[in-house]
């Protein structure tokens, strides 16, 4: 009969019995071991399929355009810069294949070179500033090209095209395999100037050799047709690294822009503006005289005419339009007294002098105008009459710009009014009248004709005539007088109204500025021309020749 269970007692127990219970303590901790296990490994197959969840549908895009970008390559299409032209559509800028896809052939050298500029890859300064004011699609990038100077950099934004761009599919080896499409560029707009092809290559010959600046223009509208320095540069130069620094080292400082951003005492140029002050203030009148005393001694200083200094003669009583047209000392100092600094200096400012003119490219001066105030900040000194004496005749410390000077000579040749500058043919009505009276402007300007005619100082122009048979020879405003030849063109007298200058500037050799300034026909210009050439000497012997070189292909047409 068999036991109850539950007579067993441990005691009774054998030893087999007792190992089978510690074999089943061992396997409970066994399963214990085993949940732990499946626990972390549920954890960690979590984790995973988070990742995995992250990197199919929170990143998969991102990450699948990295694995595009394995195999797909984005070129750029560079976009053409637009085509410059001059006022007659003679290309002078255009695009030309080369080591950077497309780059700026400048046609004519130096002849335009500080007018036009030239392009260059762009800055990271540059990268900064534009960028933070641009739209998306028209952000530059490294390695872009942007215009650095002259007109390439004022109208950029109107030359400047928008590049486009080419994808294609490579191999793992970056081998192309096709492609897979591509965005047009953009090409950037064409620009017209005001610039004269033909002018502009009879001033780079003229000044060859030549320190200086020719300004030419239109009197009544300010258009420039020439704005050369010289020396000037070659803007191919900047395509050709081993060039630019020859350019960037050259003594001369072709760089610099002496039509614009050179400043100069302008001489005999600035009794025009002394003139026009006297007779619009009353200071003098049409008839008002003074005599030619050969020089006039204030205490220790002596105020010479140059006529007086160079030859030792007088003139006897000169009026206005006599003074102009010898440029009489004497006349001017004496004027200048009667007008007095204040009223000086006030129709200098009226006339554009101390101040940018603001014509459509970088690198303009304004120039200085003295006066007491400025004396005392500058100097710490008064202003004495000797300094009046001097500011009437263009010297002291008056300085200017040729742009300048050529402005006021069209204030005489546009009937009184102040044009701004401008070279984008696009521009006009950019003028104000200076209010100036019908008989002053009338009075100066015959003054300056007298000065262009026998026994005035711009010798080089007396009976200046053009062999054309193309010109109007019945509109007698335009030409003076008509003499028949032998030859097929007929001899063509044009009447010009001009001004000479030889400007002292502390030079320890006395060496003087040669300016000239000059605007035909005298009823009705159609052009203006001011030549400076630094160190020259006389304007009417060194500067005068290459305004006629010019007027004679102006005209000569």
């Amino acid at each position: 009969m068999q036991r109850p269970l539950g007579a067993i007692f441990p005691e009774n127990i054998d030893k087999s019995h007792k190992k089978t219970f510690r074999s089943r303590g061992g396997n409970s901790r066994f399963i214990s071991l085993t949940s732990i296990m499946f626990i972390v490994l549920i954890a960690v197959m979590g984790v995973l399929a988070t990742r995995l969840s992250e990197l199919t549908i929170i990143k998969g895009k991102y990450y699948r355009s990295l694995a595009e970008g394995n195999r797909i390559k984005e070129k750029k299409i560079v976009a053409p810069r637009g085509v410059i032209y001059d006022r007659n559509g003679e290309a002078l800028v255009r695009n030309v294949p080369g080591t950077l896809g497309v780059q700026r052939e400048y046609i004519y050298g130096n002849t335009f070179a500080h007018v036009l500029g030239y392009t260059g890859e762009v800055s990271a300064d540059e990268l900064r500033l534009l960028n933070s004011r641009l739209p998306a699609s028209l952000v530059y990038k490294g390695g872009d090209a942007i215009g650095k100077s002259g007109i390439e950099k004022y109208y950029e934004d109107k030359i400047r095209g928008i590049d486009g761009k080419e994808l294609l599919e490579v191999d793992a080896k970056g081998e192309y395999i096709r492609n897979l499409g591509q965005v047009a560029p953009i090409p950037g707009g064409n620009i017209h100037l005001s610039l004269d092809l033909g002018l502009a290559k009879v001033a780079s010959a003229a000044m060859e050799g030549k320190k200086g600046a020719i300004v030419a223009s239109i009197p009544q509208s300010g258009e420039i047709l020439v704005l050369y320095s010289s020396p000037s540069f070659d803007p191919n130069a900047f395509a050709r690294a081993a060039d630019v620094h020859l350019v960037l080292q050259d003594k001369n400082m072709p760089l610099f822009n002496r039509a614009i951003g050179g400043i100069y005492p302008p001489g005999s140029t600035y009794k025009i503006i002394t003139a026009v002050g006297g007779l619009e203030t009353g200071a003098i009148k049409k008839y008002t005289k003074y005599e030619d005393v050969g020089v006039i001694v204030i205490g220790p200083y002596k105020f010479p005419n140059w006529y007086f200094l160079q030859y030792g003669k007088k003139e006897g009583m000169v009026d206005i339009v006599s003074a102009i047209k010898r440029s009489n000392d004497i006349y001017f100092y004496k004027a200048g007294e009667a007008l007095g600094v204040d009223r000086l200096v006030s129709w200098s400012r009226r006339f554009g002098l101390g101040k940018s003119l603001g014509i459509d490219i970088e690198g303009e001066e304004e120039g200085v105008v003295p006066d007491g105030g400025w004396k005392k900040k500058t100097r710490g000194e008064s202003w004495f009459l000797g300094d009046t004496y001097h500011l009437s005749i263009g010297q002291g410390d008056l300085l200017v710009t040729p742009l300048q000077v050529n402005s006021w000579t069209n204030v005489i040749a546009g009937d009184g009014k102040l044009c701004r500058p401008y070279l984008l043919s696009d521009l006009s009505n950019l003028c104000k009248t200076l209010n100036i009276k019908k008989e002053t402007i009338e009075l100066v300007r015959e003054g300056m004709r007298q000065a262009c005619s026998p026994g005035g100082t711009g010798w080089p122009l007396f009976g200046f005539k053009i062999a054309n048979s193309k010109l109007k020879i019945d509109n007698l405003d335009f030409m003076e007088t008509i003499e028949s030849t032998t030859s097929a063109k007929p001899m063509v007298e044009i009447a010009t109204a001009c001004k000479t200058g030889t400007a002292e500037f502390g030079d320890p050799q006395n060496k003087t500025h040669a300016w000239f300034t000059i605007f035909a026909p005298v009823h009705n210009p159609q052009i203006s021309i001011t030549v400076l050439v630094e160190s020259g000497g006389e304007g009417s012997s060194v500067a005068a020749p290459i305004a006629k070189k010019m007027l004679e292909e102006w005209f000569g047409r």
